[in-house]
């Protein structure tokens, strides 16, 4: 049995239905009906970068800092992307999620409110403490919490299911946030002053005009 097949096998243990959260007020001014696996994740995405409500009703995001945060950079986006192929799984991440937030709640008798997903019905703190839990090296599942921690910072920071040129255009939200340098006029990144302040060493003769050795 490979790692997929033990990770797939470890969600699915914790599984719970799938359930439409009710419809609340977009940015826009659209009404939006959001599924509770996408809620779920966005609140995981939001708890690892932490960011502004999006609209009226946003549930998911808590709002416990200025934008953008991690719930605004298609991080299931990327978890969809064919080369990294989690979409079939997000379903069962979302529930495992939910399953922790359900023992954590009932451990510190917090109510849950109806109608939310567990992990979106706590409180930013409680998200926090939810997470920390699942990082413990005793869990068995510690991985998996960790390879989607590390997928929302990768959306945030790099865009990866994206073409750089295009995230850029579009605004992404987590490069425009980073300061991240337009592309020049011939498509290519060029740095206008050394990393470091300063010339560090001199180029080897041999190197070409495009920068590589002969």
């Amino acid at each position: 049995m490979d790692r997929r097949a033990v990770i797939r096998g470890l969600l699915i243990a914790m599984t719970l239905p799938s359930v439409t959260l009710p419809t609340t007020a977009s940015a826009t001014g659209d009404s939006v009906t959001v599924s509770a696996t996408t809620s779920t994740l966005e609140a995981f995405a939001d708890t690892v970068v932490p960011g502004a409500k999006r609209y009226s009703g946003d549930a998911a995001v808590a709002g416990v800092a200025g934008p953008p945060g991690g719930a605004d950079i298609g991080f299931l986006d990327l978890l969809r992307h064919p080369l990294v192929a989690l979409g079939p799984l997000l379903p069962e991440m979302a529930a495992g999620l939910n399953v922790a937030a359900t023992a954590y709640a009932v451990a510190h008798l917090i109510p849950l409110p109806w109608g939310l997903p567990p992990f979106v019905g706590l409180a930013f703190p409680h998200r926090t403490a939810v997470l920390t839990d699942l990082f413990q090296r005793d869990r068995p599942d510690r991985l998996i919490w960790i390879l989607l921690a590390l997928l929302v910072s990768a959306a945030f920071d790099s865009a990866p299911h994206r073409h750089t040129v295009e995230a850029l255009s579009n605004g992404h939200p987590g490069l425009k946030f980073l300061g991240f340098p337009a592309v020049g006029p011939d498509g290519r990144w060029r740095c206008a002053e050394f990393s470091y302040g300063r010339q560090l060493a001199n180029p080897h003769p041999a190197t070409t005009a495009k920068g590589s050795p002969s």
